[in-house]
């Protein structure tokens, strides 16, 4: 079974769901067959998907009620089986909340159906003190700031998922650099020519 921690909690900043919007509006074009959508918070990325191809994972039970109230029919829980496969791994504003990135990488890798893709998006370390800052005034969530393991800029994304078995199949910035969206491919699977 695959655990969990808090992530995507838009509480405590002004801005925070508006920042969250503008994450989740990256990744739908990348998403495609069965997602998992791990650290789902309240369920927003449900609404582009499935009922019957989407999984909702998180370990607050509270974002999971409302998850579960905004969105019937689709399934969300606390962990995932190491069973199941998806074709699409979606882990918006979760990679930099975790102690060994690498590892949750290789984890989310080992979930994917052949030919699937783990979609990520995360903030990009050359804008933290603008972050820092944003907490400090209350715009952005301070406990999500302050929950911030490692910021990883595109060499250590890189890095990280050659390590994992992984070649970086599309990388951009967005929100005027400060944050980043990366699709990820098992390394010796083919290229999309156009997100799914």
């Amino acid at each position: 079974m695959f655990g969990g921690i808090i992530v995507n909690d838009t509480r405590g900043g002004v801005l925070s769901p508006w920042l969250q919007r503008r994450r989740l509006e990256m990744g739908p074009a990348y998403l495609r067959g069965r997602v998992l959508d791990y650290g789902c918070g309240d369920g927003q990325l449900a609404a582009t998907c499935q009922p019957n191809a989407y999984l909702g994972i998180d370990v607050s039970l509270r974002a999971l009620d409302q998850a579960r109230a905004a969105h019937p029919g689709f399934r969300f829980a606390t962990s995932v089986s190491g069973r199941e496969r998806f074709d699409t791994v979606a882990a918006f504003a979760f990679i930099e909340h975790v102690a060994d990135p690498g590892g949750w990488l290789a984890r989310f890798a080992s979930l994917l159906a052949p030919d699937g893709r783990i979609v990520l998006t995360t903030p990009h370390p050359s804008l933290e003190w603008a972050h820092t800052l944003g907490a400090r005034m209350g715009l952005f969530s301070w406990d999500a700031h302050q929950e911030h393991q490692e910021l990883l800029d595109r060499t250590r994304l890189y890095e990280l998922a050659s390590d994992a078995g992984l070649v970086v199949e599309a990388y951009r910035r967005f929100l005027f650099g400060a944050n980043q969206l990366v699709v990820l491919r098992r390394a010796g699977e083919p290229h999309l020519s156009k997100a799914a």
